[in-house]
């Protein structure tokens, strides 16, 4: 095949970075609100973005992995559990911007174009991992209703069901916020083809299906646990009166035994 291939290698970390604090250690890196990017002498590059996503292109495994060291180095604590993903695009001077076969093929990549391309094989990584993290939201939420199902009523205590609410209240949240990652980046209005490879790459890794498909799982997760809560709640109340009613037998009980 002619052309050059350029090959994208994304990593999507657990944590959030903080990128003016990690500027300092890339001295020759330009650093937007959106992205932190710094040239490679090889000829590639290195995007860090802020949802916890590093992108790296005609770089090499051993430049890449120095690289990480380095951005391990600025971050402690950044975890082990990682999502990767790799792409790779043609550019030849013959092709018509399009993807065929699942790979992307451009006349020119210029840096805006690799940009482009850097951000949405970002934010597919970076949805992987929210996929992980709903799917076990998923699942813990459907053994608490099989639960139900089964046995008609929930657990007296209510304080992990508690637990598990904030917890995905919180991983909604964090999902939510990832809303931005979607939006089309400013360079395509200023490139017509940057716009048809930003919408080719959004449908080649399918991510707006895949984002309704978290939205409908959380707010599944969302109606189940209220539905636990709310049995729970029900079961609570009703032992409680049913302690009242007890109570008020018993004072019966000891007021007629004080008038004998």
């Amino acid at each position: 095949m002619a052309g050059r291939i350029h090959q994208f290698s994304a990593i999507a970390f657990v944590e959030s970075l903080q990128l003016r604090q990690l500027a300092p250690s890339f001295p020759r890196a330009r650093v937007t609100p959106h992205y932190l990017y710094q040239t490679i002498e090889s000829g590639g590059g290195i995007y860090i973005y802020p949802f916890g996503a590093v992108v790296t292109y005609d770089v090499t495994s051993e430049r890449r992995e120095s690289e990480l060291a380095r951005l391990h180095q600025v971050r402690p604590g950044l975890t082990t559990q990682v999502v990767r993903e790799d792409y790779s695009v043609l550019e030849d001077p013959s092709c018509q911007t399009g993807i065929r076969d699942g790979l992307l093929q451009v006349d020119r990549l210029t840096p805006p174009r690799a940009g482009v391309v850097a951000l949405t094989v970002a934010q597919s990584a970076a949805m992987e991992y929210y996929e992980r993290i709903v799917d076990q939201l998923f699942d813990r939420a459907g053994r608490l209703v099989e639960r139900l199902e089964k046995r008609g009523t929930v657990q007296l205590q209510t304080r992990p069901l508690h637990r598990f609410i904030g917890e995905a209240i919180s991983t909604r949240t964090e999902v939510l916020s990832v809303l931005h990652l979607l939006d089309k980046p400013d360079e395509t209005w200023e490139d017509p083809a940057m716009d048809r490879i930003y919408d080719d790459l959004r449908a080649e890794f399918d991510l707006g299906d895949r984002f309704q498909a978290l939205e409908l799982k959380l707010r599944s997760v969302q109606e189940s646990l209220e539905l636990l809560l709310d049995v729970a709640r029900d079961r609570r109340l009703v032992l409680l009166e049913a302690a009242i009613v007890v109570l008020i037998v018993v004072e019966l009980l000891l007021s007629l035994m004080r008038m004998k």
